[in-house]
């Protein structure tokens, strides 16, 4: 940027300053309508955001796998080889770029040869950690290469650190990857794929300082990097190493993989999950207030801080940020659906969570040259899922038709923006009203994510956009009158998005009536 142009951007800031005020006390007096301001210069393209950021998570718990993408082949069920093809069909319409597999804490316990071969030959195993049922193994690696060859998906796969070996997952790479007559490639031709995939993401372990393995970080570190040593690139399949990283607030984690193991990694993993109560009382996915309404959204807005300083701390050893932050769990975490079993984690979703979702995307756009990856938990049926079934039913969720509404973000430009918001009060606390993230497309457009998360009151937006002028603007809103409203079996549709039209253009940007409760993506065209 020129020196003339960050005077004029300055200058443009500041006056923006002095409009902010006013337009602040006046908004005081409109009751239900609050202003927001909101400053986007085109002429500043951050970062680019990386289209992993809206990748998701399966792992091998309650109905997430079978039932969930998995039926089997002679299922009544409709499916391409055993994988369900309405589920496929509705996925396939996010443009989902990663799909992490096969956990979690499963991940952990889980021995790959145990999933290749004849299904009828393959060990039935104990899944310790989510309910201790009986693991089929009927979905192994290459149903899961297929499922992401149907949907168009890289797989990233978490290898077994905490009850594995490195031998056991360096033969894993060279059974999917190698392309040439190596034993374990002879036996992948043997079960039926004789080219090798490509595989780009390698996880080594989960959770280590948890169920992965109850480690301290110095000891994770060192072997990390003995993992790491052993994670070839065969046939141009180039590995993308991510380490097993913090959960939450543990920054003296990040501290230590990234002092003793950074030069090993690409990418180092970060968890962090909205609960609205406590891990023993997490709350009702619907039975909920507005005091609960308003925890849940303060909570998951912590996102920005928690990314925010394992940044900072990342800086420290790879300030040119070559080092990716990848946030692969994060979602609300609810207690468990009245009636199902506890260890199956699953909850409905409602526009309480398209709130949590919206606002968690624009806080990772924001961060898109640090945060290269991100994996909401989980993708079917368990946790902040996108998708529910029950046998041969299925219906998508809130939380779907936000990744449907925010896929114009994959691969955009991250334009540099500033937001006046107004104030979200409930009792003695506040959080922002609103927040939002813009970005420029391949063709020129620009997209502009809002959230307002004021159940009450209507949120005024007004845009002033430096080097752009916009023609037309078309939007998208998900938006209901009940907080707790979602979509279920006899309901399928009670949510789903609407056009947008209560906005305006102006000649230095737009103004929008963002409702209350909403999210809402608008296209800026010239």
């Amino acid at each position: 940027m020129s020196q003339k142009s960050r005077y004029s951007l300055r200058l443009t800031v500041l006056l923006l300053g002095a409009f902010f005020s006013l337009s602040l006390l006046a908004g005081r007096s409109q009751g239900a309508v609050k202003s927001n301001q909101l400053f986007i210069d085109a002429g500043h393209e951050v970062a680019t955001i990386n289209k992993n950021i809206y990748g998701s998570f399966a792992e091998h718990l309650g109905g997430c796998i079978y039932g969930g993408f998995w039926v089997g082949e002679d299922s009544p069920i409709p499916n391409t080889r055993g994988i369900r093809n309405d589920v496929v069909g509705a996925l396939k319409k996010l443009n989902l770029p990663v799909l992490r597999w096969p956990g979690g804490c499963f991940a952990d316990m889980y021995h790959w040869r145990d999933g290749i071969g004849p299904r009828d030959s393959r060990p039935q195993r104990v899944n310790r950690h989510w309910g201790q049922v009986i693991e089929s193994n009927a979905f192994g690696t290459h149903e899961f290469m297929d499922l992401c060859e149907q949907l168009g998906t890289d797989p990233y796969l978490a290898g077994n650190v905490g009850s594995g070996t490195p031998q056991e997952m360096y033969d894993w790479v060279e059974y999917l990857t190698y392309p040439g007559e190596s034993q374990l490639a002879r036996l992948r031709a043997a079960n039926g794929h004789p080219e090798p995939w490509k595989v780009p993401f390698w996880g080594v372990g989960n959770e280590t300082w948890g169920c992965g393995g109850n480690m301290t970080p110095e000891y994770y570190a060192d072997l990390y990097r003995r993992y790491a040593t052993y994670l070839p690139g065969y046939g141009g399949n180039r590995i993308f190493r991510i380490a097993s990283g913090a959960s939450d607030f543990n920054y003296h984690w990040t501290e230590v993989l990234m002092q003793k193991a950074a030069r090993y990694m690409d990418g180092l993993s970060l968890h962090y999950y909205t609960v609205t109560g406590n891990w023993s009382h997490k709350g009702s996915a619907v039975d909920f207030n507005r005091d609960d309404w308003f925890t849940t959204l303060r909570k998951a807005l912590r996102m920005d801080e928690i990314v925010t300083r394992h940044s900072t701390v990342m800086d420290q050893y790879d300030p040119e940020k070559r080092v990716a932050l990848i946030v692969d769990e994060w979602g609300t975490w609810y207690d468990a659906m009245p009636g199902t079993n506890p260890a199956f984690l699953r909850q409905q979703n409602t526009l309480r969570d398209a709130l949590v979702a919206g606002s968690t995307l624009n806080i990772f756009n924001h961060h898109a040259d640090r945060v290269r990856m991100a994996n909401i938990a989980q993708i079917v049926n368990v946790l902040q899922a996108m998708i529910l079934t029950d046998g041969d039913q299925m219906i998508v969720t809130p939380t779907y038709y936000v990744f449907d509404m925010y896929k114009v973000h994959q691969d955009a430009r991250l334009l540099a923006s500033r937001l006046h918001s107004s104030d979200y009060t409930n009792g003695d606390e506040s959080i922002p009203m609103v927040n939002a993230s813009a970005s420029r497309d391949a063709n020129g457009k620009i997209h502009v994510s809002l959230c307002n998360l004021d159940p009450v009151n209507t949120a005024e937006v007004t845009c002033a956009i430096h080097g752009f002028q916009a023609r037309k603007v078309t939007g998208q809103v998900l938006t209901a009158d009940k907080m707790n409203a979602h979509n279920d079996f006899e309901s399928p549709d009670a949510i789903q998005p609407q056009t947008f039209r209560d906005t305006k253009i102006q000649s230095d940007g737009f103004t929008a009536n963002v409702p209350p409760k909403s999210v809402v993506v608008l296209e800026l065209s010239q």
